[in-house]
């Protein structure tokens, strides 16, 4: 059936305006086939208030989560509430694309602060004005890597998060690029296989820092062959992490990439997320997205602008670098706010929170019978576990009592059947760790 929301009459006026006998004249190149011809099977029309209340009873059937080890990507940190307060106020909240700096200070040097931050954080000396989420941050440094040097490989630690990897597989899908990946000996590169397919054809080696398995790799013990063959090196990692670990731009890396939700974003079912992008200075009009820059007028009056922007596919098109178009400008700024309110030592705080939390975990749940370290080898904030019973059984169970208990790694195919990873935060007190080691105990062999 045909429905155009206007009344009988108007919807001649528009027909009879462009010449269209009826509103199939509209739809007639699509096949008559793939045109509903019946009404949709919709519910009557409730009020505001029946409708409030009917959503509150579907939302009621679910499980509420009382604690979360899960990670992977997306960790469940506290955000203070200035974050949210700050971040909802209507001149942020409503602002768009900063094109007009004259009207847009106020946006510009929140992105200004938000880079200087990224920026300082990982010792690198350019920060882009945000991405989508770290899986496209990465994707696009593979993609200004293969740019710089004018090669068509890539080397891919087996340790990087999955996700990450299947967005870099899709957006070179099109282009003549060779993936290779790197093995990753008990959980962590193998350093000899990095020797063996590093060459010539080699335009970027990426690694993550803390893996995806959260250990810790020796990034400045293999930039050297990186930097020796002429490709870059990418790294991927943990905003949080570096209140501890070194940045960075102090392992040797060319682009550092990230995702920023654990910078006072909270996990909303996904999304939206921040991606970080950072690099060397001689990367600066390669880089995809925005940069904003500080000036002055000709009074000496500070502003702010926007220095670089380079949506190349303006002009460019298929040929541009990069396609982003936009920015995570909101979540960039609740990014900047969180930061500015841990400052270095509540960077470091955190880091230090995030380790020893989860090194008393992993003991506490090594001491059950059946349960045991899939790797030996320093990790942050999240570790491997190996199950006597299966981890998706476990996760039902305890999924059930509101306790999420991390994640099933065989579905991922990466060889960790009867494994569960779990990520712990400062969240985490001792009691919910306490609680969590007697339900797996429940497990024990």
């Amino acid at each position: 059936m045909n429905y155009i929301p206007n009344s009988p009459r108007i919807r001649r006026r528009m027909l009879e305006e462009i010449g269209a006998a009826d509103f199939n004249d509209l739809i007639k190149s699509v096949p008559a086939s793939l045109r509903l011809q019946r009404p949709l099977n919709l519910p009557g029309a409730l009020s505001e208030q029946e409708l409030q209340d009917e959503v509150r009873e579907i939302a009621a059937k679910n499980t509420p989560v009382r604690v979360n080890f899960a990670g992977g990507g997306a960790y469940d940190h506290f955000s203070p509430s200035a974050v949210n307060h700050i971040l909802l106020r209507s001149e942020f909240y409503t602002a768009y694309t900063p094109y007009q700096a004259e009207i847009a200070q106020g946006t510009l040097q929140a992105i200004y602060e938000f880079q200087t931050f990224i920026s300082r954080l990982t010792a690198l000396p350019v920060t882009n004005a945000s991405m989508y989420d770290g899986a496209s941050a990465l994707a696009e440094a593979v993609l200004l890597a293969m740019a710089h040097t004018g090669r068509n490989e890539i080397l891919i630690s087996r340790a990087v998060n999955p996700a990450y990897l299947e967005t870099v597989k899709t957006y070179l899908s099109g282009k003549n690029v060779k993936i290779k990946s790197l093995n990753a000996y008990d959980g962590q590169i193998d350093f000899q296989d990095l020797k063996l397919k590093l060459s010539e054809k080699t335009a970027a080696v990426v690694v993550q820092n803390p893996n995806y398995f959260g250990l810790i790799e020796k990034v400045p013990e293999l930039s050297g062959d990186v930097k020796q063959s002429g490709a870059l090196m990418i790294m991927v990692y943990d905003p949080l992490s570096l209140g501890i670990l070194a940045p960075p731009g102090e392992c040797g890396a060319d682009i550092a990439v990230a995702e920023g939700q654990s910078l006072g974003l909270p996990l909303n079912f996904g999304g939206p997320y921040l991606g970080l992008f950072s690099a060397r200075a001689e990367f600066l009009r390669k880089m995809p997205g925005r940069l904003v820059g500080r000036t002055k007028d000709s009074q000496g009056r500070v502003g702010y602008v926007l220095t670089l922007q380079t949506r190349e596919q303006h002009i460019k098109r298929d040929r541009a670098t990069s396609n982003i178009c936009t920015n995570q400008a909101l979540c960039a700024l609740a990014a900047t706010v969180y930061l500015s309110l841990l400052g270095t030592s509540g960077l470091r705080k955190i880091g230090e929170l995030c380790g020893s939390k989860a090194h008393y975990a992993a003991e506490k749940i090594c001491a059950i019978p059946g349960f045991s370290l899939k790797y030996k080898s320093s990790f942050f904030k999240e570790f491997l576990v190996e199950t006597p019973a299966s981890p998706q059984k476990i996760i039902g169970k305890l999924s059930a009592k509101g306790i999420v208990p991390g994640i099933d790694m065989g579905p991922l195919k990466m060889g960790l059947k009867g494994c569960l990873m779990i990520a712990v935060t400062e969240k985490r007190s001792k009691k919910q760790i306490d609680d969590l080691v007697y339900e797996l105990s429940r497990f024990s062999s």
